[in-house]
């Protein structure tokens, strides 16, 4: 199994996702030789027979936070992956509030889906877990849903950070540090501001952690106004460093930073 990031979607708030403007799928992660899979939100079964993904080769599924754009789909993501349990398998991971709830919200993870794995563990900010020869660090994120992590995936060939949802804070730079690839979820363009990340904030992110690519993804309907690509584009201008626009579908091969739509700059775009 070769290396690659595919993004099954790339929608990032309720008016995107909810008409299906952008596909809302999740993203798997191959590395290492093993199969992730990462907030499965609405469509992720759909999307992953398109794009022609096994979910039977997932080894593990991670849900970030506990809102339906990230983890409708989980319970399903599960059933299939291990033929409802028939074939007990498999690694689920998700934040506190995603496996047990809180006073605001119901768990989107099911009790009888915790049967079908192998092995559930909940993992909270600075936690790590070793699956196979990678190493997952769970990254503080500041949300609505206060147990909200990002991720960090330490591969052999490289490593990764994941934002997932998160506003911009101080501290965040520092836990990206030396990733070799940044996923950024940015909600909104420039000028703008709201509970997760800006584009702006992207640039700042970028000019402290010095990333030898950084993806946005996860776009609400603001930046879609604004052209995901221009936004891309705009940034790569001011911070000098390599960025694409992700877009529903696309794969990224993230030894090579090429990618199968052949976004492999942003100066083919006009």
């Amino acid at each position: 199994m070769e290396p690659k990031i595919i993004f099954l979607g790339t929608a990032g708030d309720s008016l995107v996702y909810g008409n299906q403007i952008r596909s809302s799928g999740g993203i798997v992660l191959q590395m290492d030789g093993m199969q992730f899979i990462i907030d499965p939100g609405p469509g992720c079964l759909t999307r992953c027979a398109d794009y022609g993904i096994n979910i039977r080769n997932t080894v593990a599924v991670f849900v970030t936070h506990n809102h339906i754009n990230h983890a409708n789909d989980v319970n399903a993501v599960i059933s299939a992956m291990t033929y409802n349990g028939l074939d007990k398998k498999g690694v689920l991971i998700s934040n506190k509030t995603s496996f047990n709830g809180d006073e605001n919200m119901r768990p989107m993870i099911n009790e009888y889906t915790k049967r079908l794995v192998e092995k559930t563990m909940v993992l909270e900010k600075g936690q790590k877990i070793g699956i196979g020869d990678v190493e997952i660090v769970a990254l503080d994120a500041k949300h609505n849903d206060k147990n909200t992590i990002g991720l960090r995936f330490f591969g052999s060939q490289f490593n990764l950070v994941y934002s997932s949802d998160t506003k911009y804070f101080r501290e965040l730079g520092e836990d990206y540090k030396n990733c070799d690839i940044m996923i950024a979820n940015t909600v909104y363009p420039r000028n703008s501001k709201g509970n997760t990340l800006s584009s702006d904030d992207v640039i700042k992110l970028m000019n402290k952690v010095n990333p030898k690519l950084t993806i946005l993804t996860h776009f609400g309907i603001k930046m879609l106004k604004a052209d995901p690509l221009y936004e891309a584009r705009e940034i790569q201008k001011e911070t000098g460093m390599q960025i694409i626009s992700a877009k529903d579908g696309m794969t990224v091969n993230p030894l090579s930073y090429s990618t199968s739509s052949r976004q492999k700059t942003l100066n083919m775009f006009k």
